[in-house]
């Protein structure tokens, strides 16, 4: 089967609101090739902890693009600890300009209470107006979704998990089965 042909790994929304002194990541857990969802309960949304950090990273696109990603990422944070933009912006760096990383296909939040960031492979260290970010096949629903509501007195989490589960109603590639993480601000 050529390159082209290949269906392609589908699927993932990843949420991150920050509201009443705390972020929330939150990630639903369906792998889909294709047409066909190849498992319903997988974890996209990960607690880092290097050097006694608190960093709570979701990510969509393939799955050993995004390990990927979050090792180094990790590496970048053990190396300027306490400064999540910084280790963000040398990650991005790295993978817009290593003929290597260019390749990789996946999109990271991360968060360490204080700061939220998308990372994408353009270079692009992104802080979301509003404080919602999402990626993702679902990702703009959720986040219309989570912008509709930030105005309620839903606290962080319940924003997320109602999001989330818009999300899975509308697109296909998401499902509820939510994996979610809260770090304070």
């Amino acid at each position: 089967m050529a390159e082209s042909e290949f269906p392609g790994w589908h699927g993932t929304t990843i949420i991150g609101v920050r509201k009443g002194g705390e972020v929330v990541v939150a990630g639903d857990g369906q792998v889909s090739l294709g047409q066909t969802v190849i498992k319903g309960t997988a974890r996209k949304v990960r607690r880092l902890s290097p050097g006694g950090q608190d960093v709570v990273c979701g990510f969509a696109g393939s799955t050993a693009d995004a390990f990927t990603l979050l090792e180094r990422l990790e590496k970048k944070l053990e190396a300027t600890p306490g400064q999540l933009m910084r280790a963000s912006v040398d990650l991005a760096k790295d993978w817009r300009t290593d003929k290597y990383l260019q390749k990789l296909e996946a999109m990271l939040i991360v968060t360490d209470g204080k700061d939220l960031f998308v990372i994408t492979g353009a270079g692009d260290v992104l802080e979301p107006e509003h404080d919602v970010a999402a990626i993702g096949s679902g990702g703009n629903f959720a986040l219309a979704a989570a912008r509709a509501m930030m105005d309620t007195d839903k606290d962080a989490e319940t924003v997320a998990r109602d999001a989330m589960a818009i999300a899975a109603d509308i697109c296909v590639y998401t499902n509820g089965k939510l994996t979610v993480e809260k770090i304070k601000a």
